[in-house]
């Protein structure tokens, strides 16, 4: 498989080329339909070290001249195809959605994964994680983080295996106009007018190791 991808922000559309083996049984198809259901089983929720998620198939091209293989009933054909692709690149701000809350912190939903904020990246607080009630709530400030809330954060720890299991993302909000929504707003709010925030400061986050999945 080659590839050549353009890129816009974390989702990109990628070119990429391979050869599919269109079996006997599928000859009563057209040969994009039949080569699109192929590519979409072999593609889709794949994590590439070099493309990242691949999301979704959107077109292919398929020469219509195939190749026979001694003993094989199916044909060979080269396509050219287009797939929708996600990168996490470290250092990013993105913008998720928390859909679980752990001891040890929270998993933020963004693109087609998620990626864990640990505690010790939320802010400069003391922090306590009630999975129960799914809330991370902190001590000196009262803010708090549940399901369903959407934060900005940077990505600081990327590791892309060749399974899904193996894909990892790091994410902080401990710096400044980093954080939940109202945070944000509210920091932004302050900047503007010139006041200075009385809850506790975000200091910048130390290096990340990449983070243990689920």
């Amino acid at each position: 498989m080659s590839s050549e991808r353009k890129r816009v922000k974390l989702f990109s559309i990628s070119r990429l080329v391979d050869v599919v083996r269109i079996p006997p049984n599928l000859f009563g198809t057209t040969m994009k339909t039949a080569a699109m259901n192929i590519l979409k089983e072999k593609y889709e929720s794949m994590i590439n070290a070099e493309m990242g998620y691949i999301i979704i198939i959107l077109d292919v091209k398929v020469e219509e001249l195939g190749r026979l293989t001694a003993g094989d009933g199916g044909t060979f054909h080269r396509v050219e195809f287009d797939a929708l692709t996600f990168y996490p690149k470290l250092q990013e701000i993105i913008q998720g959605e928390i859909v679980d809350i752990t001891d040890f912190g929270a998993f933020v939903r963004i693109g087609p994964t998620d990626a864990l904020l640990h505690l010790s990246q939320v802010m400069d607080d003391y922090l306590k994680s009630d999975v129960k009630s799914g809330t991370i709530i902190a001590n000196q400030s009262g803010r708090t983080l549940k399901v369903g809330s959407t934060l900005r954060a940077r990505i600081t720890a990327v590791s892309l295996g060749k399974a899904a299991s193996m894909g990892k993302i790091g994410i902080t909000c401990r710096q400044p106009f980093l954080g939940e929504t109202s945070w944000v707003e509210e920091e932004i709010k302050n900047a503007a007018s010139g006041k200075s925030d009385d809850k506790p400061k975000k200091k910048a986050a130390p290096e990340a190791a990449a983070p243990k999945g689920k």
